[in-house]
Order: structure tokens, then C-alpha cells, then sequence
């Protein structure tokens, strides 16, 4: 590898919606953009998030200098905990940011005394051979930014996740002069966001948003139900607005929605009205009267919302003439589960008013007039698109195409590959190990693809457990067999087949020999052979089997 030139790795977000994280390497200087998780999708059985594989840090221990994060979202700071317990490194970060992280850190053991440098936009941090300015974006969470690099060999600009809106719900602006200057400086290398990068046009404006929660919330005759990202507190502070205008008192349903918004207001980005709601007390005021902020909008089984329309909520119980507001968008992978609750909100009585049928979310990335834009500011030499799966990052190609970028000067790379800069010249030219890293509990990475597969494998036909005891010197079957089932029969079938499974086994044990009967690994496999022939020659279907031998 190039060791004098200024390479960028990026160990995920590019290919995926989400774990994103961004190694800048010089000489034997390292610096980190974001630590992200992704969220499991619907084959990953059992696993509660995704990290980035960082076995590239772990041989460049010494070498890391910081952690610089653009925002708190989970596919930026998600896998900052885990990333935390090996490296003893300087995070960088917003106020809101830091304040995000700090709380999360609180649910981990293992890490000690974490160095937060807290920045805020237009500051600059000097870290080795990278000096760092913070730039303000506009997006779904306050406090986020993107960054200008400036290296030995040139100026990065990472835009982090951003959209380009004129009339911010929380009045911040994407600092578009900031951007505009780094253009006229001249930039080596774009990196900018994908995530909308198919979508045609511009993001609505939130105050948009805010004028038809205005209208649901002012016609709405009963309680009010508002369940969105905890983060999103421009959107909380929005409607607690609305809320005072219509005299409607607030209370606050979830763990992750009332310490964000006590970590907002504390940070001075919301203000609480007076007078808000204990959950406990939500049924001694009048239905019109109310209105309950609440998270779940994803569908997620044990969140406050799906816990309300399974009627299982220890404070609150859907009535009917409820007005429940999903003000997000449908995150790819949780359809079914947020149609499920859905239809359950529906059955009991309430109103359900989601993105399908009314204006009421935005995304907090741009689209491709916003992206072409960030583009024509930039003018950089080379353009690498990041956060994204491959058709976004594709799409974003396509964009810079269209704005006059050479086809040489646009780099469409994946996670892993190294995209070095040296002698004013960008390429690809290497690539490092990369992953993901399932987190299952409180094991972090003991789950493997062949770890899934058995749980796929499981959850799809079942499990047989053929039981038997033998004689450990004749090999004589002194007891069963017998077989246990679960899953892979129904009741009525189930007598008939496993008796016919039992003498499958009986058949199998009578044409082999005396030391295959005495050898426990062999019986173990003549037992799951016959089993696995038999149940796909009778049923075409292939349970788990895990034969049990005992020997006496």
C-alpha cells in the first residue's frame, strides 16, 4: 500500500443503509468518521444489530488518533461502544451528539474513561496531520455536520447526512457558504451522501410537514398519538407547539423518547411546555385534551406503540376516537411488522394516519436536486458517493455524470476497498478485510453465517431428537428408540410418521456391525442418514436432527 499518500477506507456504508464508518489514513496517522450499526434484517434469526468488522483498526491500534462523529443516529454512533472497549481514543462530536453517546455508553461495561471533545460548526480541530472543520447540515436530528479535511495531499469534504432545507423545522440551515467556500478553495475528494440518491426533485420543507400535523391534530376529536425517532426533536418540538395552540396537554410514552428529550431540553434544543403529563396519570384528562408523543412508528415488538395495540401497555389502552400519527417513513425490512400493528391500532378503535396516506414525514436526506447541488459547490476533483446501497452509490454516479465529472475522476468503490490519493492522482488500489459482526445479547461476533443457516434451518423445518440408550460393550439397544419433535409434525400426522421413523431407525441398526453399534460417533450419523433419507422421501422435508445416544 501507497504509504505517503492520503488513503480512504471505508469500512461500511457503502452497500448498506446504515454501519457506517470511515478510516482517513496517512502515513501512520489514523483518524475515524462515525461507528454505525445496522439493524438485523429479516434472515439474520436472533441477532439484535450489526457492527462493522474493525480488524483493519485492531492492526493499526497504535496508530488511531480519533473518533469523529457526523451525528447521533444509530448508523453513526451505534457501534461506538463496542468500538470504545478495544481503543482508548479522543471522540469528537456536537454537543447532542456526545450528549446521545454518553448515554448510551452507560448500558456498557467494560469502558473506561472515554476523552470527549465537544465541537460545535465553524470549528476547527487540528488532529496529526488532519486539520478538521466542523460544517453545519440540516437533517432528521439537530446537531449534525458535515466535515472539510484538510490533508498533505489535499482537501477531503465529507458531507455526513444531509438535506437541503429552506425552512428547517429548528431553524438550522446546511451551511451551503461554508460549503460554497470550500469549492472555491478547491477540494480533492467529495464524499457525500446517497441515500436519496434515486429519488427525483427536492425534500419537502418540514415546516411543510408541521402545517398537515397542524390540520390532523386540530380536527382530531379525541386523544392524539404521535409516534416518531426518538431523536427527531425538531419534529417533538414542532408538534408540542401545536399541542399549546389547541390547548392539548403532553405526556411523554417510552424509555429512549423521555430521555432524549430530557438530554434536548437540558442542551437547550426543545422546550417543554409547562404542565406535561405523568403516562401514569393520562386517564384522568379528557380525551381532546391530550396528547402522547410515543415511539414504535418502526413496528418493533416491545416498543411502547406495538405494546398499545396488543392492548399489553401498562399505562395506556388504544380507545376508540384515538388519533395515532406514524410521522415516519417505512424503514426497508419492517413493513410487515408495522402493518401488523397497524391492523391490531385499527381493530381497536383508533384512526391510523402513516406516510401511505398523508405528507406527514420527510426524509432527512436529500434528493437529487439537493445532491446535484452539493455537487456543482464542490467542484471537487474526485467524487466517491458513500452512505448507500450499491444502486444509490450507482445513481450518485450517475448524478455527477450529468454535472460535467469525468468518468476517471468518479470512483464507485465498496466497503473494504482503499481508495488512494497520491500525486494529485485518486484510484483504487487495494482492499482490506471488512464484515459484519452480529451482536446476539451480549455476544459480540460468536454468531456466524453457519450459526444462521441452523437457526434458518430451524425456524423453516423443525428439529427431530432421536433418543436412545445402549449397551456400551454389546450394542445392544437397551431402551427406544425414541423421538422427540418440535415444530415438524402436526398432532393428528404425528404418531403415525414417527412410528414409522422409529422403525426406520430399528431397520438401520440391524445390517450394521458390532464395533460401528459400540462407536457412539457412528451411530450418531447411521441415525441422522436414515432419518434425513426417510423424512425426504415420505414429507420432502429436512428437520434438524440431532440423535441422542446414551451409553450404559
Amino acid at each position: 500500500m501507497q504509504r505517503d499518500g492520503l488513503r480512504v477506507i471505508p469500512l461500511g456504508g457503502l452497500g448498506e443503509i446504515g454501519l457506517n464508518m470511515m478510516v482517513l489514513e496517512y502515513k501512520d496517522d489514523l483518524i475515524v468518521i462515525d461507528a454505525g450499526l445496522m439493524f438485523p434484517e429479516d434472515y439474520m434469526l436472533g441477532i439484535d444489530m450489526v457492527i462493522p468488522d474493525i480488524s483493519y483498526l485492531r492492526q493499526k491500534k497504535d496508530n488511531l488518533k480519533a473518533i469523529i462523529l457526523t451525528h447521533g443516529h444509530e448508523d453513526h454512533i451505534g457501534a461506538l461502544p463496542f468500538v470504545l472497549k478495544e481503543f482508548n481514543v479522543p471522540v469528537y462530536g456536537t454537543p447532542f451528539t456526545l450528549a446521545l453517546v454518553q448515554e448510551k455508553l452507560r448500558e456498557h461495561e467494560g469502558i473506561g474513561k472515554v476523552e470527549f471533545k465537544r465541537v460545535r460548526p465553524r470549528d476547527l480541530v487540528d488532529i496529526g496531520p488532519f486539520q478538521v472543520e466542523f460544517i453545519r447540515t440540516c437533517h432528521s436530528i439537530v446537531d449534525g455536520v458535515g466535515l472539510g479535511i484538510t490533508t498533505p495531499v489535499g482537501v477531503l469534504v465529507h458531507t455526513g447526512d444531509f438535506k437541503i432545507d429552506q425552512a428547517p423545522a429548528g431553524g438550522d440551515l446546511t451551511d451551503l457558504r461554508k460549503f460554497s467556500e470550500y469549492g472555491e478553495r478547491g477540494v480533492l475528494v467529495l464524499l457525500s451522501d446517497s441515500t436519496n440518491a434515486e429519488r427525483e426533485g427536492y425534500t419537502l420543507s418540514e415546516r411543510e410537514i408541521g402545517q398537515k400535523l397542524e390540520e390532523i391534530i386540530r380536527v382530531s376529536k379525541g386523544r392524539v398519538i404521535v409516534a416518531l425517532f426518538a431523536s427527531n426533536v425538531q419534529r417533538i418540538q414542532q408538534v408540542m407547539d401545536i399541542s399549546a395552540k389547541y390547548d392539548r396537554k403532553v405526556a411523554l410514552v417510552g424509555r429512549n423518547i423521555v430521555t432524549n428529550t430530557r438530554i434536548a431540553s437540558d442542551l437547550g434544543y426543545i422546550r417543554l411546555p409547562r404542565g406535561m403529563v405523568d403516562v401514569k396519570e393520562v386517564d384522568k384528562y379528557p380525551p381532546e385534551k391530550l396528547l402522547l408523543f410515543t415511539t414504535g412508528s418502526q413496528g418493533e415488538p416491545m416498543s411502547a406503540l406495538s405494546l398499545m395495540a396488543m392492548d399489553n401497555h401498562k399505562d395506556v389502552r388504544i380507545q376508540r376516537g384515538d388519533t395515532v400519527i406514524l410521522s415516519s417513513r417505512f424503514i426497508p425490512g419492517n413493513e410487515k411488522a408495522i402493518t401488523h400493528m397497524i391492523n391490531h391500532l385499527c381493530r381497536r378503535g383508533a384512526e391510523v394516519i402513516y406516510e401511505k396516506i398523508s405528507a406527514i414525514h420527510v426524509s432527512g436526506h436529500g434528493y437529487r436536486e439537493e445532491l446535484r447541488l452539493m455537487l456543482n459547490l464542490i467542484r471537487p476533483e474526485y467524487f466517491i458517493p458513500i452512505h448507500g446501497e450499491y444502486r444509490h452509490l450507482v445513481q450518485h454516479i450517475q448524478l455527477a455524470r450529468e454535472v460535467g465529472m469525468s468518468e476517471e475522476r468518479l470512483l464507485l468503490a465498496e466497503d473494504g476497498e482503499v481508495i488512494s490519493f497520491h500525486n494529485g492522482k485518486g484510484k483504487i488500489i487495494d482492499r482490506v478485510e471488512v464484515g459484519k459482526v452480529f451482536v446476539d445479547g451480549k455476544g459480540v461476533g460468536d454468531v456466524e453465517d453457519a450459526v444462521l443457516r441452523d437457526r434458518r434451518h430451524l425456524s423453516e423445518d423443525g428439529m427431530v431428537i432421536p433418543v436412545m440408550v445402549i449397551n456400551e460393550r454389546t450394542g445392544e439397544v437397551v431402551s427406544g428408540p425414541d423421538i422427540i419433535s418440535r415444530g415438524f409434525l402436526f398432532e393428528e400426522k404425528k404418531d403415525e410418521i414417527l412410528q414409522q421413523a422409529k422403525a426406520v431407525i430399528k431397520e438401520a441398526l440391524e445390517v450394521v456391525s458390532l464395533e460401528s453399534k459400540t462407536d457412539e460417533f457412528e451411530m450418531d450419523e447411521l441415525v441422522r442418514r436414515a432419518l434425513k433419507r426417510f423424512f425426504r422421501k415420505e414429507m420432502g422435508r429436512r428437520p434438524v436432527i440431532i440423535p441422542v445416544i446414551i451409553e450404559m
